[in-house]
């Protein structure tokens, strides 16, 4: 069991690691001028899904919910 949680704890601290850089790597959400005056959406704006903005943002939500699931189980005290 004590190794379980040494694992676990390890991939904590990187997990962790890695949410900090991919957070740090996002954009701001400001839109600029555009967005204040109602300009319309671009073409990058309607695919910013498939850009890398859109996978640092699903990276970022996968992350956090191993974070949040790691975190859990490190507290349940079972170890």
């Amino acid at each position: 069991m004590a190794v379980l949680k040494i694992i676990l704890t390890v991939v904590f601290i990187i997990i962790s690691i890695a949410l900090t850089v991919i957070i740090l790597m996002q954009e701001g959400k400001s839109a600029g001028l555009g967005a204040i005056a109602g300009a319309a959406d671009t073409y990058w704006g309607k695919n910013k899904g498939r850009s890398m903005e859109g996978r640092l943002v699903t990276g970022t939500k996968i992350l956090v919910v191993l974070f949040v699931v790691i975190a859990a189980v490190l507290n349940l005290g079972i170890f």
